[in-house]
């Protein structure tokens, strides 16, 4: 009887454990514990987590211009990528990035294209693009690890609905100031798994597009924790309950 408890308790236990894992994945996904929500559709938060990515293209000027609107889908308000500077498609012109840097995390986060061929992008470290480019499916489209995936384009919700990226990042490792390993990156997208353990290689896109871009054509990757960085390109592209959370992953494995 008491072993019968026992493997009913474990069994009860390794649901709930599963429960809350899916909870924390997908739109709607509530913070992880340990957890840091950087947006959540307040100009309040908005200004005192993110500052303008002063790149070599910047154009914009503090306070950040992007708006906080109704939310087109739920109740509440969201962060909308408006700032007149970027119009035409001039990325890192008014991207904004988290404050704080990071190295190893994992990140929710909830974005809604407006209109066709929406635009913008989710910066890891404030390098590597996870795009959000409506109607492409190459790989510099929708939910690709930019030029190093092809696109998941499957799992995207379509116009004018909420999707979410679920990624667990890790930084690249170096030694003697020399790269030894690779950043790596695994996400859902929708709840359904796109990428595992991917190698990135580079900053794609030149100096405007993240730190190091300049660097040997994007290759001279640097050992230094960065923010999160949200690209603005003149497109309608909104976001909502974002959250991170460090950690330090000693292993090469970011699978979930």
């Amino acid at each position: 009887m008491q072993n019968l408890f026992r493997s009913l308790l474990m069994s009860v236990l390794a649901a709930a454990a599963a429960a809350a894992a899916e909870q924390s994945i997908g739109v709607g996904a509530r913070p992880a514990a340990g957890a840091e929500v950087i947006i959540d559709g307040s100009r309040k938060m908005l200004d005192e987590k993110w500052t303008y990515w002063q790149g070599p293209r910047f154009a914009s000027s503090l306070p950040i211009k992007w708006k906080i609107v109704d939310d087109p889908v739920d109740k509440g308000t969201v962060v909308q990528t408006d700032d007149p500077v970027a119009l035409g498609g001039k990325y890192g012109t008014a991207d904004i990035v988290t404050k704080k840097p990071y190295r190893d995390f994992r990140l929710h986060i909830e974005f809604l294209v407006m209109k066709e061929r929406g635009n913008s992008g989710v910066y890891l470290q404030n390098r590597y693009e996870i795009q959000i480019m409506e109607g492409d499916k190459t790989k510099h489209g929708m939910g690709a690890v930019i030029n190093e995936t092809e696109s998941p384009y499957h799992a995207f919700a379509g116009l004018g609905k909420w999707n979410s990226y679920d990624i667990v990042f890790r930084a690249a490792r170096f030694k003697d100031g020399q790269r030894t390993e690779k950043a790596l990156v695994s996400m859902y997208f929708n709840g359904q798994k796109v990428h595992k353990n991917v190698e990135i290689t580079q900053v794609w896109g030149g100096p405007n597009s993240g730190v190091d871009g300049g660097n040997d054509k994007g290759k001279g990757i640097t050992d230094t924790p960065q923010g999160l960085k949200l690209q603005c390109e003149g497109h309608d592209v909104r976001y909502r309950n974002t959250w991170i959370k460090e950690l330090e992953l000693k292993d090469a494995n970011t699978d979930f």
